[in-house]
């Protein structure tokens, strides 16, 4: 990992370390470590290993543990000690993890158990940071992702319509049906305009229900924006310097060629992501490819690192 980066991971993780029994949020978080509020939850999960508020967890809950074995204290105020909203929330957070509820864990505590030794031991095994850029890792898509060409380029700003999906990022062809189908009806084509996706949201930070996902076409200087259907609508997007990656892959693949731009890429670049969105511009129908197979031009904006 670059030694900027190292430094700033270190930084928020320290942090949370200091801070977790109050309210962190994302937006917080980035602004202490000098990362852009928009695209820090993907940069710490793909140097991390997890989300930022799953890291967040992983320090109440070892926090939690110490408070369960060395105090009387009741659950409800080990709860607000660690920073949780409500103790059924600490309850929900403590059994997904440890298959057990805080007093359960207590009580075969009680009992001359070394249940808290075996929570600690598997604490410290969970959420390790993969790597791989390790010497001799056979993974070869992560070795093609590790030494691909990444160039820079400036984008202009773009007049777009769009829909937007709210799902799974493998349903976003629902918003892609409905746009290709208005666009078609005002001969907006391929051959003439630009069809970008835009990930508003990083799929390890929110949950896959609530994942926003923009399918755009460019639009021709003068484009009428009234009478539309109520689906359709209509922003700009801002231009500027971008890293351009040209992915071709399975689309369920885009996922892990994020990850490795922000977590491998960026670091060393001399770059920072910049608060404007990634976006994907299709150069293909992945349906018509005779390997199924999606061609993206993938654009992460950029600014020099200061």
């Amino acid at each position: 990992m670059n030694h900027d980066y190292a430094e700033r991971i270190k930084a928020v993780m320290e942090y949370i370390e200091e801070n977790s029994s109050g309210s962190l949020s994302l937006d917080k978080l980035a602004d202490c470590c000098n990362f852009s509020k928009y695209h820090f939850s993907r940069i710490f999960s793909s140097l991390v290993g997890e989300s930022p508020m799953a890291y967040v967890n992983q320090v109440r809950l070892r926090k939690s543990l110490s408070l369960l074995k060395e105090t009387d204290r009741t659950i409800l105020d080990i709860s607000q000690l660690c920073g949780f909203e409500s103790a059924s929330a600490f309850n929900s957070a403590f059994k997904k993890l440890y298959n057990k509820t805080p007093s359960e864990i207590r009580k075969s505590e009680s009992q001359n158990s070394n249940i808290f030794g075996m929570l600690s031991k598997k604490q410290e095994e969970l959420f390790q940071p993969p790597n791989y850029d390790k010497e001799g890792h056979t993974n070869t898509f992560f070795r093609r992702i590790w030494d691909m060409n990444v160039t820079i380029k400036e984008l202009p700003v773009y007049e777009v319509a769009y829909v937007r999906h709210v799902g799974s990022y493998l349903d976003t062809h629902l918003a892609w049906n409905a746009l290709g189908s208005w666009a078609a009806e005002q001969g907006l084509s391929p051959m003439n305009q630009y069809f970008i996706g835009i990930s508003l949201d990083d799929p390890g930070s929110v949950p896959e229900p609530e994942c926003r996902y923009d399918a755009c076409v460019t639009l021709p200087t003068g484009f009428p924006k009234t009478g539309h259907p109520e689906e359709i609508q209509f922003k700009e997007l801002a231009g500027g310097e971008c890293a351009l990656y040209p992915f071709y892959d399975t689309i369920d693949k885009l996922a892990i060629a994020y990850q490795s731009l922000f977590g491998q890429w960026l670091p060393g670049s001399g770059y920072d992501a910049d608060d404007r969105p990634c976006l994907e511009f299709c150069m293909n129908n992945p349906a018509e490819d005779k390997e199924g197979k999606a061609k993206v031009d993938l654009y992460i904006p950029i600014r020099k690192r200061a």
